[in-house]
C-alpha cells in the first residue's frame, strides 16, 4: 500500500480481556485532581474541523491540540509530572489522594528529603516536561538525548535548569546510558518505557497521560455526547498509545470505537509485535531514522503493549510524508476550521487518517480502516512546533526526502 503497512490484530473478546482499571475514569479523574493544583494547568482545545469532515466525506473529525500544555508545547509533562509526585509521595508515605503542587512544595519535603534527582532519557518532550517538573518542585533533573536531537530540543530543557546532553547512541541505547548514571549517582529513573523490575514509574506515567482521556470525553459530551468510531494513536515506545487504549477501553467497553495506532516505517516496533503476535515484544534496532523523532523508539514499553494486544484493533507503519501531510493540513485549514500547529511527532494519527481518506491509491487502507460516511474520527496532535526550524523547512518549503 504505497510504503503503509498495515495489520488488523483480532480480538477474542469484545471487553475483559486484560483489566483497564488503572487507566479508568475514576483513575485519571484523580491523576486531573493533580495535574489540577498547578496554576499553570488548563484543559486543551478539542477542535472540530467540520468543513474538512464534509470535504473528506465522513462525519467528523476531532483533533485534541496538546501543543497548549502547561505551556510546554506537549502532552508529555502530564506523565512526567505525576511520576515525579508519586515519586515523591512514595518517600514521604503520602496517599495518592494527597498529592498536590501545596503539599509537594511544603517545607517538610526538602526537610526529610533534601534535594532528588531526576534522570531520564528523551527524544524532547518527555525531558522537558521532567526538567519543568523538577524545576517546579525545587529538584535536580539530569536528561540525556539521542544522537541526532535537535539543538533546540537541547536548549528548551537546559532553559528549565536540567544538566542536558546529547549521545552519540539511538534513543534506547539513550535510556542504558540514563539508567547507569542513575544507579552510579543515586538518581531516580523516570522512564516510560519498562523492564524487568522497572514497571512502576512507568505506570505512573502512563496513567499520567489519562488525564487527556479525562478532558476528551468531558469535551465529546459538550459536542452533544459524541462516540467516537475511529481514534489514531501514534506511538512510540506504546506508553501513551497504551495508556489511552486503555482509558477508551475502561470508558466505551464493549463500545468502544475502533483504535489504530500509527508509527514512523523507521521505528516500527509496536506494528512489528502485532505482526508477529507470537505473545513476544519485538524491537526495532539501528539508526531510527524518521521526521517524528518523538516516536523513533525501538524497544515496545511491555505495559503498554498489555492494553494495545488486547484493546487496539490496527497497526500501521507509514512514510515521513503522511506526518509532514498532517502538519500542512492542519496548519492550514479549510473555510472557518480552527488552525492546529502539529510537530511532525503530533501530527501523525491525524496524518494517517488524512492520507487514508485523500489519496487514491490509499483506497484499500481506506476499506482496511473501515473508514466511511458515518466515521466520528478523534486524534491527538500531541506536541506542537518543539522544533521550529525543521517544521518550517517541512512547511514552507513543501519538500523533503519522503522514506
Amino acid at each position: 500500500m504505497n510504503n503503509f503497512h498495515f495489520v488488523h490484530l483480532p480480538h477474542t473478546k469484545a471487553y475483559g480481556e486484560v483489566s483497564t482499571t488503572a487507566f479508568g475514569l475514576e483513575q485519571a479523574q484523580m491523576v486531573r485532581h493533580f495535574h489540577q493544583s498547578f496554576p499553570e494547568y488548563s484543559v486543551t482545545p478539542l477542535v472540530k474541523l467540520e468543513v474538512l469532515a464534509e470535504e473528506l466525506g465522513v462525519q467528523s473529525i476531532y483533533v485534541k491540540d496538546e501543543s497548549y500544555r502547561f505551556g510546554l508545547n506537549a502532552f508529555k509533562v502530564l506523565g512526567g509530572s505525576y511520576a515525579i509526585a508519586r515519586e515523591i509521595g512514595r518517600l514521604l508515605g503520602l496517599k495518592e489522594e494527597e498529592l498536590t503542587l501545596g503539599r509537594l512544595l511544603a517545607p517538610d519535603v526538602k526537610e526529610r528529603l533534601g534535594t532528588l534527582t531526576f534522570v531520564t532519557a528523551t527524544d524532547g518532550n518527555h525531558g522537558r516536561g521532567v526538567a519543568w517538573t523538577a524545576q517546579r518542585l525545587g529538584h535536580r533533573a539530569v536528561v540525556f538525548m539521542p544522537k541526532g536531537t535537535a539543538a533546540e530540543r537541547l536548549e528548551n530543557i537546559r532553559r528549565l535548569g536540567a544538566e542536558a546532553s546529547i549521545t552519540n547512541v539511538n534513543y534506547d541505547d539513550t535510556v542504558r546510558l540514563a539508567r547507569a548514571y542513575a544507579a552510579e549517582h543515586k538518581g531516580i529513573v523516570v522512564q516510560d518505557t519498562s523492564w524487568e523490575g522497572y514497571d512502576e514509574v512507568p505506570l505512573h506515567i502512563m496513567q499520567g497521560y489519562t488525564t487527556m482521556g479525562s478532558e476528551i470525553v468531558e469535551q465529546l459530551q459538550d459536542y452533544g455526547n459524541i462516540k467516537p468510531t475511529h481514534v489514531f494513536l501514534q506511538a512510540g515506545v506504546g506508553a501513551m498509545a497504551g495508556a489511552m487504549t486503555g482509558f477508551i477501553a475502561d470508558y466505551y467497553k464493549e463500545r468502544r470505537p475502533l483504535i489504530t495506532i500509527v508509527e514512523p516505517n523507521q521505528a516500527d516496533c509496536i506494528y512489528r509485535t502485532a505482526l508477529a503476535n507470537d505473545g513476544q515484544l519485538h524491537a526495532v534496532g539501528g539508526a531510527l531514522d524518521s521526521i517524528m523523532a518523538g516516536l523513533c523508539c525501538g524497544e515496545p514499553c511491555s505495559l503498554g503493549w498489555r492494553q494495545l494486544a488486547a484493546y487496539a484493533d490496527n497497526f500501521v507503519a507509514m512514510p515521513d510524508r503522511a506526518a509532514a501531510l498532517g502538519m500542512r493540513v492542519l496548519g492550514s485549514p479549510m473555510g472557518s476550521d480552527a488552525a492546529v500547529v502539529a510537530g511532525e511527532s503530533g501530527a501523525a494519527g491525524f496524518g494517517l487518517a488524512m492520507a487514508a481518506l485523500w489519496e487514491q491509491d490509499l483506497a484499500e487502507l481506506k476499506r482496511s480502516l473501515q473508514l466511511d460516511a458515518k466515521s466520528v474520527i478523534l486524534c491527538i496532535s500531541t506536541e506542537g512546533a518543539t522544533d521550529v526550524a525543521n517544521y518550517r523547512r517541512i512547511m514552507w518549503e513543501g519538500a523533503w526526502s519522503w522514506k
